[in-house]
């Protein structure tokens, strides 16, 4: 386990502290990884091609948009449980989770119409933890 990061998962569902960005983000299809624009959060790789996360223009284009919540806890990239603890609670919703995880952060990707809510769970969900 690194210093300071945090693997229980009871400590990691109540140092969570979620952050929701203000910036509506899409994932787009990539032809070209010469020009993936500075602004892309993620770049992902996989068989069938590459894809970004982007911020998306307000105007809706057909293209789903997404909200980025931020959960500050430091989690352990073996702690166990966050990820299914999280994305349950929004399930149970019925708000889909998209996760990204990062070496100091994960990174959920909601429905850009249902942020709001998934805020308010996850910080229920974060507050039931600490009691």
């Amino acid at each position: 386990m690194k210093p300071g990061t945090v693997r229980d998962l009871k400590a990691m569902l109540a140092g969570m502290n979620p952050v929701l960005s203000e910036r509506i983000w899409a994932f787009q299809p990539v032809s070209d990884t010469r020009f993936v624009p500075e602004t892309a959060f993620a770049i992902i790789r996989e068989e069938e091609g590459v894809s970004c996360i982007l911020p998306a223009p307000a105007a809706a284009d057909g293209t789903p948009q997404f909200a980025k919540l931020t959960l500050q806890v430091h989690s352990d990239l073996e702690g166990v449980g966050l990820t299914a603890a999280v994305a349950g609670a929004l399930a149970s919703s019925g708000i889909a989770c998209n996760v990204i995880a990062g070496l100091h952060h994960d990174h959920l990707f909601v429905q850009w119409d249902r942020r709001e809510e998934a805020l308010a769970l996850l910080e229920r969900l974060s507050l039931d933890a600490r009691r």
